[in-house]
């Protein structure tokens, strides 16, 4: 849908300027899109670190092809937290080579979705660590989660905070690209109304550039990005919910219900769909 947004954006307003009668190779201006995107990328190699920009770079990858999480992924997530918490319930320490090398996993193996989400399964088998090797109390539990939480989201937030103050910016950048266009009109004064009428044209692309870059791409790319973060962080937060009920000592179906209930409404498995795929895997085993 990103890909589709931009094509509109560029359909539209292109597709307008030259229905206006407009001649589309003026806007063909290469030096003003070097002015502007080179001081651009600059200025975020200046404000990022490495990691950072290395950071956003995979956030932008990521918002292009990332599709909303669905119904069927939830439900894999919740019948991997009821295999985990019948585990725990069973013999906790039985759990101790799951959670240590989840790609060896036979549980984990029959859930793919879970093993390929890198974030939920080191949240998973960290926390699940911890509560095997020197069980905390579900307050002490839930403080470390909420921290652990914190941490990842502030870290993730970055690229969007980012990209949406850059995309502040681009206007003025299109500004520098306009004045430097007047600096070269005026000096060509002496050459005809045909060389100032290029010139003014050519700075005038450049305020053009820097205004649809940031908000025809800049602004609502860092949107999709937060949303793709505050997604991701739901799924986190269904089991963050199941590992804390576990710790309150409640049965695997208590616990994945609760899992449930913080599923959002929109793709929240219903509970019969839970409780038949709960129940198909007690006669499975």
């Amino acid at each position: 849908m990103v890909i589709v947004g931009a094509i509109i954006v560029i359909g539209c307003v292109l597709g307008g300027y030259v229905a206006h009668h407009g001649n589309i190779m003026v806007l063909n201006q290469p030096t003003e899109f070097l002015i502007i995107f080179g001081a651009a990328a600059g200025a975020a190699v200046m404000a990022n670190s490495t990691s950072q920009l290395k950071a956003i770079i995979h956030s932008v990858l990521h918002a292009i092809k990332s599709k909303p999480t669905t119904k069927e992924q939830y439900l894999e997530l919740l019948m991997c937290l009821y295999e985990l918490c019948k585990v725990v319930k069973t013999n906790p320490l039985s759990l101790e080579p799951h959670v240590e090398k989840p790609e060896a996993s036979e549980i984990f193996k029959r859930y793919p979705g879970v093993l390929a989400n890198h974030h939920a399964l080191h949240f998973i088998c960290d926390t699940l660590k911890v509560q095997i090797s020197s069980p905390m109390s579900p307050y002490d539990l839930e403080d470390l989660m909420d921290k652990d939480i914190k941490a990842a989201h502030e870290e993730e937030l970055h690229a969007p905070g980012y990209i949406s103050k850059l995309g502040d910016a681009m206007p003025g950048l299109g500004i520098v690209a306009a004045v430097l266009g007047v600096v070269i009109t005026m000096g060509a004064l002496s050459e005809g109304k045909e060389a100032i009428g290029r010139n003014v044209a050519a700075a005038l692309v450049g305020t053009f550039i820097g205004i649809l870059a940031s908000y025809g791409f800049m602004q609502p790319l860092a949107t999709k990005i937060e949303a793709d973060i505050h997604e991701a962080g739901k799924y986190i937060d269904v089991i963050r919910s199941a590992i804390l009920a576990l710790a309150k000592e409640c049965a695997p179906k208590v616990c994945v219900e609760f899992g449930r209930r913080t599923v959002p409404p929109g793709c929240r498995p219903s509970f019969d769909e839970v409780d038949k795929a709960t129940s198909g895997q007690k006669a499975a085993a």
